[in-house]
This record gives structure tokens, sequence and C-alpha cells, in this order.
């Protein structure tokens, strides 16, 4: 199938959704941020080019002013707080987790108040007070003491839960974990965002795409390319900044 054809399906969403006057909304998530790379470069040159607002997933534990000085010459990036150290406290039959209920729970979220102090120490308004769970899984009795140590909203992966703060998930992710580990197919990712825009009309939830710009293969980074320039060539479209969606879901009450 000629790349075409395969982007085709969401443009006619998108010309359908201008006909009704309603935008599709995105956001961009990217794990994983530690210190400048080459495919840092990349991504932040990519979405500067497209004026898509990306969210930085960065590791406290990791990080220093090297990111900072990097990110000055970026103003359409944010950045998150990616747990602590992004070390796994599971033990091996189960799937890792660092913010699991593995370690006395004051330890873990004294860990996430010194990486949000930390972030924040080093980033100022550009740090956004949002916990990202490295592996995207918390145990569910942390949650409700997020607050209470300073994050404003949490993000993970899939449909959100009902929580004491807001959570503004990524629903899709364009990396095959699972399979080649490089990026899924083309043709899938645009069904599962065509099925997450006509899922919001129910939900309001936009299309949360998740991206790890470190292991992106050359086909990851052609449907970044290839995603940005459908989404500009219709005001149908809107890439919407992390403070947005998180001001919008407080005022909602979640």
């Amino acid at each position: 199938m000629t790349s075409d054809r395969i982007w085709q399906p969401l443009v006619d969403e998108l010309a359908s959704r201008q006909r009704a006057d309603r935008k599709a909304e995105f956001w961009l998530r990217d794990d994983d941020a530690v210190d400048p790379t080459p495919a840092l470069d990349r991504l932040l040159d990519l979405t500067g080019e497209f004026a898509v607002p990306v969210t930085l997933a960065v590791i406290p534990a990791l990080t220093d002013e090297k990111l900072v000085a990097r990110l000055d010459e970026a103003p359409h990036a944010t950045v998150a707080i990616h747990g602590w150290a992004h070390r796994n406290h599971a033990p091996e039959d189960q799937k890792k987790q660092e913010l699991g209920p593995h370690r006395p729970r004051e330890a873990v979220l004294d860990d996430l108040a010194r990486g949000l102090s930390h972030v924040a120490g080093l980033h100022g308004a550009r740090a956004v007070p949002m916990l990202v769970p490295p592996w995207n899984r918390i145990d569910a009795g942390l949650v409700s003491d997020l607050g209470s140590i300073g994050f404003a909203a949490l993000s993970v992966y899939g449909p959100p839960k009902p929580a004491s703060l807001a959570v503004i998930n990524s629903n899709v992710d364009i990396m095959d974990w699972h399979g080649t580990r490089g990026c899924r197919d083309h043709g899938l990712l645009v069904q599962a965002i065509i099925a997450q825009l006509q899922h919001a009309f129910d939900s309001g939830e936009p299309v949360g795409l998740l991206t790890h710009h470190l292991v992106h293969d050359e086909s990851a980074w052609l449907f970044l390319e290839r995603l940005f320039t459908v989404t500009a060539q219709t005001e149908a479209c809107a890439w919407l900044p992390i403070r947005t969606l998180i001001g919008r879901s407080a005022g909602k009450g979640k």
C-alpha cells in the first residue's frame, strides 16, 4: 500500500471534522529524556518545524543543567517528571515497576517529591507538575497522595481512571515494544488514531501520542513527519500544550 493510501483515511476523517466545525485534538508525550542527544535534537527540530508542543518525561536522578541549556533553545518543549531513577523494584516474575508496592510507601513518595523538586529547580517555568510513571505503572494506592507532594496531574497509558488529580493519558504508542521494537505499522497507527478521534466524540480525550526518541528507527521518524504534515494541512487539527489539558481537567473537577 502506498503512503498516500495509508494516510487517506485520516485525511478523510479530518476533512469530515472540518465540515462539521469540530476540532481534532492531539498532544505529544516523549519519554526518557535525560541529556542532549542527536535523537533529542531531531525530535525538537521536527516538532519545532511544525509548531507541535512536546512534553518530555525527564528522569530526575539522571539529568542536569545540560538538558536545561538545550531546552532553552526549544520554547515549544515542556518537561514532566518521569519517576525518580527509572529503576525497577519489582521481582523478576512481575512486570517492571519503580512506583509499585515493593518498597515502603514513604520511600516512594519521598523519591517522587525529590524528583519534582529537582526538575522544577532546574527548569523553572518549563516544568509542569505532572508525574509520568516509568513503564506507565503506578501503585493505585499512591495516586491519592500525589497532590500532597505537589503534583497536579498524572499521565500513564490507556483509558483514564478517576483520580484525585488531573489524568492526562497517552493512548497511541508508535513503538512495537513486543515485536520488532521499531515503529509500528503505519497503517495500523493511522487506524488507531482514527479510532481514538472517534472515541473522543464521547470521552473528550485528545489523541495522546507516545514516543521514545532514544529508540526511534527511521520508520518512526518518517511516521511523525508524515503525521505532522497531514495535521498541519487542515484547520480541523490542534496540537495542545500539556498545560492547556491540565487546566481543562482541573476545571472539570477531575
